[in-house]
């Protein structure tokens, strides 16, 4: 019997782990993330299971006395310290794919928030005003979509992309030309991508060979009035870039759904928390409240994956995780 604690669940979900997990002593932490506050109370976990708004730090992980397994409860795993993990004996897996269509679909969702001034439109008409001054918006079809990462979100956007009409262009360090040919794509230079592209749609995973993928040396290359969407990691991008390009005209739009200093935008008392202080960025913490406030920035809080569907694949491949490992069989291992 393994003692798991499971961090930033719903009551819900852990009614449905129970079941699958019996024989095993599990504690639930609901709405709760793993930080310096709450650790104490897993100290003695064989595997902790956690959601991206839990960050693992060496220093947080020096806490747990048996902990031999983390089961990432996301495709990402940035928000894990995999060298202290690696460096202390234990092995971490991850859910690689629960939301290719869920998350590709928010990203098109934004896009289409932009360019039929969606959101405006709604708030404008629940005061009472139907006038339509500034609420012209533009056709996707004919416009030319960039798609930076074509994994199984980015392919899914590249489709909806183009049953809207779009030209598909897209840039990843491993083209699949097989795919490109179904979806009638072209993979470009990512230089070459960004100036010709009305639309571009970031699906890469975060590690440091794509921090800053867009970035303040790069931006200026990027077609004038486009619109950015960013549903994969806040990382990703460089916030002063985007900042920058909605000065000077680059970005006629954009949508979010991740930032670059997140836990503090979302959650101020973040800052006072020792175990983080060193992490983040406090500049570009101050750029991203900056960021958010501008009317033609589109911003929903990494929501993204939230669908029914998307949650129950997360939770069985959760749960094949934990019993992998419990077998001696550790399965979607992160290397």
């Amino acid at each position: 019997m393994a003692k798991i604690a499971f961090f930033e669940i719903e009551e819900w979900e852990a009614d449905y782990l129970k079941a699958r997990l019996s024989g095993n002593d599990l504690v639930f932490f609901t709405n709760t993330r793993l930080d310096e506050s709450t650790v104490a109370k897993a100290k003695d976990a064989d595997i902790v299971a956690v959601f991206v708004n839990s960050f693992v730090t060496p220093e947080l992980l020096q806490n747990f006395s048996n902990l031999k397994f983390i089961a990432a409860m996301s495709t990402g795993f940035d928000h894990i310290n995999l060298l202290e993990c690696k460096n202390k004996g234990v092995t971490v897996s991850n859910v690689p794919t629960y939301g290719e269509n869920t998350v590709a679909e928010h990203a098109f969702a934004l896009l289409l928030n932009i360019s039929r001034k969606i959101y405006d439109s709604v708030e404008r008409t629940r005061r009472g005003n139907w006038n339509l001054d500034g609420l012209r918006g533009f056709d996707l079809r004919g416009k030319t979509c960039g798609i930076i990462g074509t994994g199984r979100i980015g392919k899914n956007f590249a489709h909806y992309a183009a049953a809207f009409g779009m030209r598909v262009v897209a840039f990843d360090k491993f083209p699949n030309q097989e795919w490109a040919r179904e979806c009638s794509a072209t993979y470009l230079p990512l230089e070459q991508l960004l100036a010709e592209s009305d639309v571009i749609s970031i699906h890469l995973p975060y590690m440091p060979e794509t921090h800053h993928t867009i970035n303040l040396t790069n931006y200026k290359k990027i077609k004038k009035g486009c619109v950015l969407i960013n549903t994969a990691r806040g990382g990703l991008v460089e916030t002063e870039a985007l900042l920058r390009g909605l000065e000077e005209g680059i970005f006629k739009a954009i949508g979010l759904d991740v930032l670059e200093e997140e836990p503090i935008v979302k959650d101020d008392k973040v800052v006072l928390t020792k175990i983080y202080q060193k992490q983040w960025d406090y500049k570009t913490a101050l750029a991203d409240h900056i960021l958010v406030e501008q009317d033609n920035v589109y911003l929903t809080p990494h929501n993204a994956f939230n669908s029914p569907e998307a949650l129950m694949r997360i939770l069985d491949t959760t749960v094949e995780n934990v019993k992998g490992f419990l077998e001696g069989k550790p399965v979607n291992v992160v290397k």
